[in-house]
């Protein structure tokens, strides 16, 4: 008769050829996987910026149903250099110039790995207090080396909180506005309490976000109003005041206004304390976006332009995974009354209730953003500040702006081109003399060759090549090299 009787539980069949996680077996493959990281950067200058194969060739060379039994580290391995890195652009790639950086660093992937394996979901205080604490500690150390008000400080009515993006940091900052002016956290018309409809503003070259958030809120794209920019790609502050004051005398309420410092097309900056004179008459919310140009702010030469203003904001975001050396993702938003944002995106089911939310004591940072679930983010902005220090951070910033100043001069030297406006810190954006016509087959001869990568933008009305210098490998001689293929490339 078999030992096991009719009643007893049947045996777990063979699955795993180990324990999910084996610490030996794990710290033998994690050293495999960091010397194949560190042998990856070392490489990138050999290789082609941008991805050279053709649509679908990845998925083609991948097996088409997922494996039944456990494969070996060194096969998977295999399959990243044969298939996935050739159909990788190299974001970190000393020759990457293109949109804006998306940096990384080895303390930051560090902080990222240890935020992996500590398996953390931060989503209430009680579920890791140093997931919360810490998060709000750094972000007063970030806050102080950029030059941004108390008002923004944990020990005020406002603070900060780690996002993935700083398109979700503009949608809660809308959220938040809707609250605050609707007072109904759950309107879905669009509509004030006195039904005058909910009217928005951001420049015509605000992040294409601002837009997307207007239509996750219920609101309407087509309350966005778009400020007309001048040459330097900055909003029109007269534009604004009479486009807020027909709204407000045709019935409608102004609640919402986006002022961008940096802006993807040109690196304009707002003229920020005009704005927030201007939504202060109508009580709109005013939000920065300084998504790439806030880490300058950490130079205190640079921090008048960058932060100008900020006093009167009621929101302020920015990434540090854009030129702070803090890989992707990492957007810090700054409230300055806390109170709004809370009260339109917290939910406290009674299975997340517990005894120190419900005392007020502590932050729940579930509570600052759409999702429950959240990651250990501070832990690597923290190891990053901690390991490289903010003295690095500002020559790191500091040499990107100066190698743009000389690029610029070389565009302004040779009379084959021109420079579409003024470099905005790191960011030169330039045309052929020639025309839109030239200069896009310039831009895609130069993008083709594999030595370098550049988007563009239209900016004055015009077809513009876009250098943006940010990359946390990139050299001056990597700016020297982008140069002399732009003008070998270019028509005599």
């Amino acid at each position: 008769m078999n030992a096991m009787s009719a009643g007893d539980p049947s045996p777990e069949p063979d699955g795993l050829a180990g324990p999910p996680f084996d610490p030996e077996r794990f710290r033998r493959e994690g050293r495999a996987v960091v010397d194949w990281i560190a042998d990856y950067w070392q490489s990138l200058a050999s290789r082609p910026v941008r991805s050279q194969v053709p649509p679908g060739w990845v998925r083609s060379e991948l097996s088409p149903h997922a494996p039944e039994d456990p494969e070996p580290l060194t096969d998977i391995v295999a399959d990243l250099d044969r298939v996935i890195v050739p159909g990788l652009t190299h974001w970190q790639h000393p020759s990457f110039f293109a949109y804006f950086p998306a940096s990384a660093s080895g303390p930051s992937i560090l902080g990222e790995l240890l935020t992996a394996g500590l398996g953390v979901q931060g989503m209430l205080w009680a579920t890791s207090p140093a997931c919360t604490e810490l998060e709000t500690h750094v972000l007063d150390w970030l806050r102080d080396l950029l030059g941004l008000p108390e008002r923004f400080g944990s020990g005020s009515a406002g603070g900060g909180v780690i996002q993935d993006s700083a398109s979700s940091g503009v949608l809660c900052a809308l959220v938040a506005a809707r609250e605050r002016a609707t007072s109904l956290g759950t309107n879905r018309t669009g509509l004030c309490q006195d039904d005058r409809p909910l009217v928005a503003y951001a420049s015509a070259d605000a992040h294409s976000s601002v837009e997307k958030a207007m239509g996750i809120a219920g609101i309407g794209r087509e309350w966005l109003r778009r400020i007309p920019v001048d040459a330097g790609g900055r909003m029109d502050a007269t534009a604004l005041a009479a486009a807020m004051d027909q709204d407000a005398a045709a019935g409608r309420r102004p609640f919402f206004v986006v002022a961008t410092v940096g802006t993807t097309a040109s690196g304009g900056i707002d003229p920020v304390p005009a704005v927030a004179a201007i939504a202060a008459r109508h009580s709109a919310w005013l939000h920065v976006d300084a998504a790439w140009a806030g880490a300058a702010a950490i130079c205190p030469e640079f921090r008048d332009a960058v932060v100008a203003g900020a006093d009167r904001a009621d929101s302020w975001g920015f990434n540090p995974h854009k030129w702070l050396l803090v890989n992707f993702d990492c957007h810090v938003l700054w409230v300055a009354d806390r109170a709004a944002l809370v009260s339109a995106l917290s939910m406290k089911p009674e299975y997340l209730r517990n005894a120190a939310s419900d005392g007020g004591a502590v932050i729940d940072y579930s509570d600052w953003q759409v999702p429950l679930g959240r990651r250990f983010r501070a832990l690597k902005l923290w190891m990053t500040l901690r390991m490289l220090g903010a003295e690095a951070l500002r020559t790191h910033i500091r040499r990107h702006v100066d190698w743009a100043r000389e690029f610029a001069g070389w565009v302004a030297a040779d009379p084959r081109f021109e420079l579409a406006t003024e470099p905005s810190l790191a960011l030169v954006c330039f045309a052929l003399r020639a025309g839109d016509d030239a200069s896009r087959r310039l831009l895609d001869r130069v993008n083709a060759s594999g030595r370098g990568f550049l988007s563009h933008a239209h900016v004055n009305g015009r077809f513009a090549l876009r250098l943006a210098i940010g990359g946390a490998t990139t050299t001056r001689d990597d700016v020297v090299a982008i140069w002399h293929l732009l003008a070998d490339s270019a028509p005599a």
